[in-house]
């Protein structure tokens, strides 16, 4: 089975992507270029900042990612997190994009804790209002994420988890700013997980035109439950780099984006000490 979803993860853009030199009229290839036009248009209407690596973002992105991460926590050990937040991004519709996120597998080194996959996430966001560079270069969207807990040995949350949140940025010229702010509501067993606040801010600059390098400040505070009235907070300086395949094509979304991060905790409160994190995304 996991075969098979890595076959569909490799393969699943390509339709969207490849025009088949079939008779004009064919079902699947009209469905293609449908589909691809609206994504353009689409993202045609709002800023070309590039996705952080670990914070929402406002605008709309259609994209193939795997991400793998390393965290140190007390005691020196170290968990990794093997092909974390690997799905897709769609767009299906105007202002509208649909991500699919399946498990990644976790390591726990010297923890104790068993290994296993973590859990799958599904996540609606729909862009209220959004400007490019030339009419405003802003975006303001809302979002609303299903965390479904498949996790295997308690790699995962306990319940189901709703996340209702909002996120918008503006940019000034090669200076991008957005931030986000949502709710974690557990469906059960609130009076040990509690609800948890998170707040996500990140800025970015273009330099030159591949490299974005980016800081991000990723909070999460918790009321109710074991963690009551605790907050953590991580500073997370990161580079990312997009590499156009089809440069000739002004109208062509296809492309490589690779990225790395650094997390450091700067609360007394964390879960882990510092962790590394690197993407990989197919951009179509």
């Amino acid at each position: 089975m996991r075969r098979i979803l890595l076959l569909l993860a490799v393969l699943g853009p390509f339709p969207f992507t490849a025009v088949a030199q079939t008779s004009q009229g064919n079902p699947v290839e009209e469905f293609g270029k449908k589909w691809q036009a609206r994504a353009t248009k689409t993202q045609a209407d709002q800023p070309k900042w590039a996705v952080p690596m670990y914070s929402p973002f406002p605008m709309l992105a259609q994209v193939f990612r795997l991400d793998y991460s390393r965290q140190r926590v007390a005691g020196g050990a170290d968990n990794w997190n093997i092909g974390g937040n690997k799905g897709f991004n769609f767009i299906p519709f105007a202002r509208t994009q649909i991500d699919v996120f399946f498990p990644g597998y976790i390591l726990h080194g010297a923890n104790p804790s068993e290994d296993g996959f973590g859990d799958t996430n599904i996540v609606g966001k729909y862009r209220f209002a959004a400007a490019n560079e030339k009419h405003g270069n802003y975006a303001l969207s809302g979002a609303l994420s299903l965390h479904i807990p498949t996790g295997s040995y308690k790699n995962g949350a306990a319940s189901a988890v709703l996340t209702p949140s909002i996120i918008g940025g503006k940019g000034f010229g090669k200076l991008a700013l957005f931030s986000s702010v949502g709710a974690a509501l557990p469906t059960s067993g609130t009076e040990t997980s509690g609800r948890t606040i998170h707040w996500n801010t990140v800025a970015q600059y273009k330099a030159g035109k591949y490299l974005t390098p980016e800081l991000e400040l990723n909070s999460s505070t918790w009321a109710g439950g074991t963690r009551d009235g605790k907050t953590q907070m991580f500073l997370s300086p990161g580079l990312l780099s997009k590499i156009p395949l089809r440069p000739q094509d002004p109208t062509s979304r296809i492309s490589l984006i690779f990225g790395v991060a650094f997390q450091t905790a700067v609360t007394s409160y964390h879960s882990y000490n510092h962790g590394l994190s690197v993407t990989t995304r197919f951009g179509f």
